[in-house]
């Protein structure tokens, strides 16, 4: 199994600690129930497992209920069309991909849940090893909690600032605005940073650490101008600079080093999620885009649901020398042989039984066809894969910190030689011509191509003004209200103090 940093075997113990993570509000609630400070946490191991249960809040992040689809399927990368009774689900996927999301949608109150979940996660930790008399792990807490953060700024904007765990009993939680959240974030960030391990192995593996950290910021300043009105290209590039001079990554040699199965390796990673079949589940994505008869090409342990895939023209945008091309899963399908047909005997499309992924996507529903669409193939699906993936998810990787650095560098200078130098050393592993200039558009793609379905596409194309244009089987959005979701109706009737967004 991958390694959860050095605590990994408790964090099974540490799911029961989720039990805690009911309410931020309700000071009335057995805390500890049967464990407190004077018979729990006095041990390495039990400080472990309550360490751990800040982690499991981000093993949905690799699920289709949660900030993967919130950045996907909004984009112009993956779709997921309802193939008859398949993937309706009250039309919540065709909403987000033609951005007639709204309050009442599942996948919007998932992702809310999924990043309040973390930051209650982390509250609660910070106030029971504050009981305990523990301070060590105060500054991982609070950087995990920012990215946490980081994430809910990013996709509902403004949303509460909660810091502490007990609560007076007449706490009502209402909006910051974006900036405020911001502010928190980066605040937070710096006043700890300096706490935090610079060490990196397997002790911090999976962690926190003070790169981690210098990640998020150069997010955070990355997009410091659709956040807040004001950009910060000069921060990002400093946060960049802290991890690239570091000497601790480097670029895989071979780019699907990153995404195969035991990838725990990867010289890239600077903060990943650690899955595990077992003790870590959560990742998905072979259910996620696999067609039923996928099953028999990788042995699956349980059939795959058949969503999610890309659109054709983010496929035609790889050339086809890009050795990135094979993001992608098209044409005939076979089993675990490699040379026997699968066969859809319930198909209607016009291609036959036989499973031959298409780029081509014939409509967004509810007829799409059951082979339409090429899948999303960038990770390893390891024969005999349970519908949990043991591959580790790089939240942020080596890679993304350079093409930060490169687009902070070209939006000061659009003709900066480092940045173009950045961004071709991109392209030469990926076995293509280096640019001869950057551009917006250029730039805008080649992150696409570089990060197709590691979540980050939406975000890029806001920061980019091009979420709002047109794509296959979606129009224009005539307003520019939809780069932010709406706070989640059940949240609203929950707590009348919480305002909604504009526009919803």
């Amino acid at each position: 199994m991958n390694s959860y940093f050095k605590y990994g075997k408790y964090l099974l113990v540490g799911l029961f600690l989720t039990a805690f993570n009911q309410s931020c509000t309700d000071l009335d609630e057995e805390l500890f129930g049967d464990l407190t400070p004077d018979n729990f946490l006095q041990t390495d191991e039990e400080i472990a497992t309550a360490l751990g249960a800040a982690y499991t809040n981000l093993y949905g992040y690799g699920g289709n209920a949660n900030i993967f689809s919130l950045q996907e399927v909004t984009s112009d990368e993956v779709v997921v069309p309802t193939r008859g009774n398949d993937w309706d689900d009250g039309g919540n996927w065709r909403r987000l991909h033609l951005h007639t999301y709204n309050s009442e949608d599942d996948r919007i109150r998932d992702g809310w849940t999924f990043g309040f979940g973390g930051v209650n996660a982390c509250n609660r930790l910070l106030f029971q090893f504050s009981e305990a008399g523990i301070t060590e792990y105060d500054a991982e807490l609070r950087v995990l909690r920012s990215l946490f953060y980081l994430f809910l700024l990013d996709t509902y904007g403004n949303v509460p600032v909660i810091d502490r765990f007990d609560l007076p009993d007449d706490f009502v939680s209402t909006n910051a605005t974006r900036k405020e959240v911001y502010d928190f974030i980066e605040t937070t960030i710096l006043d700890n940073i300096d706490g935090l391990s610079k060490e990196v192995d397997a002790t911090t593996y999976g962690r926190i650490n003070f790169y981690a950290a210098q990640a998020i910021l150069a997010s955070l300043y990355l997009n410091a101008e659709v956040y807040t009105g004001e950009a910060q290209w000069q921060k990002c590039i400093d946060a960049c600079d802290a991890i690239i001079d570091s000497g601790n990554f480097s670029l895989a040699a071979n780019y699907y080093d990153n995404f195969v199965t035991e990838n725990s390796g990867s010289p890239e990673f600077i903060f990943a999620i650690a899955y595990d079949e077992v003790f870590a589940r959560g990742f998905n994505l072979a259910q996620m885009t696999l067609h039923y008869g996928s099953q028999r090409t990788y042995k699956l342990a349980e059939q795959p649901w058949n969503g999610f895939c890309s659109l054709q023209e983010f496929y035609d945008s790889y050339e086809d020398d890009d050795i990135r091309k094979n993001n992608f899963l098209v044409g005939p399908q076979f089993d675990s042989d490699g040379s026997t047909p699968i066969v859809d005997d319930a198909s209607s499309d016009p291609d036959g039984p036989e499973i031959i992924f298409t780029p081509e996507i014939n409509e967004l529903g509810p007829n799409a066809y059951r082979q339409a669409g090429a899948r999303i193939g960038k990770f390893e699906f390891a024969q005999g894969s349970t519908r949990h993936l043991n591959n580790d998810f790089p939240i942020y990787r080596y890679t993304e910190i350079l093409l930060n650095k490169a687009e902070a560098l070209w939006r000061l200078n659009n003709g900066d030689g480092d940045a173009l130098a950045l961004v071709n050393s991109i392209r030469d592993r990926a076995g293509v011509d280096d640019f001869g200039a950057l551009d917006a558009d250029n730039l805008l793609a080649e992150r696409g191509r570089e990060m197709f379905a590691e979540a980050k596409r939406r975000t890029d194309l806001i920061r980019f003004g091009r979420y709002n244009d047109a794509w296959w089987a979606k129009d224009a959005d005539p307003s520019d209200h939809v780069n932010i979701f709406p706070v989640p109706k059940e949240q609203l009737d929950a707590n009348p103090a919480l305002e909604q967004n504009p526009g919803y």
